[in-house]
């Protein structure tokens, strides 16, 4: 069910809640957090589409707040919509739309809408602030997720996340890199256990997980890596492979098709194993799961990523 709020409030959102609610045809109990999805208008949507999915394993109240500027805007009003039922997966979803001045004030639209005593985690899939963690929504929520590869330049945005980041900071480019790095430790700890002496990652041009992923490498194996963003041909757009050089010889984890990669070792047959690419509800699904700093990731950011050069063309 959608229920459209043409030029309302946040009061009257609330209170439409309340009714729905006690009319039995949503209940609150059971949810986990809220999610606060910052995007532009006409790009809901997607967001939503994913955060429907990932509800179903961790049920929430959805918040989607789209700003129309003053100068994009001919006037100043607050359209709203709920959403509850099969429109909303395992959630609730509210959809605010600030046209104008309306617009100014992003965290008094949703501080009556949040959930009381749960987690408030802001999302940006689209274009971020310089600094989330000192924007309008990013000061109310205990996990700030953002998209390097969404942004007008995908690699500088990794710059900023590195001259930015605090703790509670997340990023899209480092949860896509979660197969490679669970399957590359676990080629590590079989043997022979010889020191690696080298590493090189290729990717897809303007890919920015693939130099976190570079940056993730040289933290661990404390050796040169190069990251090139120069391989094409590839009808996907990610990481192509990771070749760690060694005595014995090389180990390379290559993907060979969107869902799979391929494992060649030294005096193994190869093996062929699943690596699907990860979709915006898994991405997202898996950020929701841990809402504390990862310092791993905050490590890779801000020691890691200023420690990489790239080969690009």
């Amino acid at each position: 069910m959608i229920l459209e709020l043409p030029d309302t409030t946040t009061a009257k959102v609330a209170k439409e809640l309340v009714n729905l609610r006690e009319e039995g045809g949503a209940v609150a109990l059971g949810r986990v957090l809220t999610l606060l999805i910052s995007t532009t208008l006409g790009e809901e949507e997607v967001a939503i589409a994913a955060a429907n999915e990932a509800s179903r394993e961790h049920p929430m109240r959805v918040i989607v707040l789209s700003v129309i500027e003053p100068e994009h805007s001919i006037s100043n009003r607050l359209d709203a919509e709920v959403r509850v039922g099969g429109d909303a997966g395992a959630s609730e979803v509210i959809v605010l739309r600030a046209y104008g001045k309306v617009g100014s004030d992003q965290q008094g639209l949703v501080t009556g809408l949040l959930l009381p005593d749960t987690p408030v985690v802001a999302w940006w899939p689209g274009t971020a602030p310089e600094k989330v963690s000192e924007s309008a929504l990013g000061k109310i929520a205990q996990c700030r997720i953002t998209d390097s590869a969404a942004q007008s330049e995908p690699l500088q945005a990794l710059n900023d996340l590195s001259r930015t980041y605090s703790p509670g900071d997340a990023d899209f480019a480092w949860t896509r890199l979660t197969l490679w790095r669970t399957q590359l430790a676990a080629v590590l700890d079989q043997p022979p256990y010889e020191p690696i002496i080298e590493a090189h990652v290729t990717s897809t041009p303007d890919f920015p997980a693939a130099k976190m992923l570079a940056a993730w490498l040289q933290l661990q194996l404390q050796v040169p890596v190069t990251c090139d963003l120069t391989h094409t041909g590839l009808n996907w757009r990610g990481v192509h492979g990771v070749r760690l050089v060694r005595k014995s010889g090389d180990i390379e984890l290559t993907r060979v098709e969107p869902t799979t990669a391929r494992l060649k070792q030294p005096d193994q047959p190869n093996h062929d194993i699943s690596m699907p690419l990860r979709s915006l509800r898994d991405c997202l699904a898996e950020e929701l799961r841990r809402l504390d700093p990862d310092e791993v990731y905050g490590r890779v950011v801000t020691e890691g990523l200023p420690q990489i050069k790239m080969v690009t063309t």
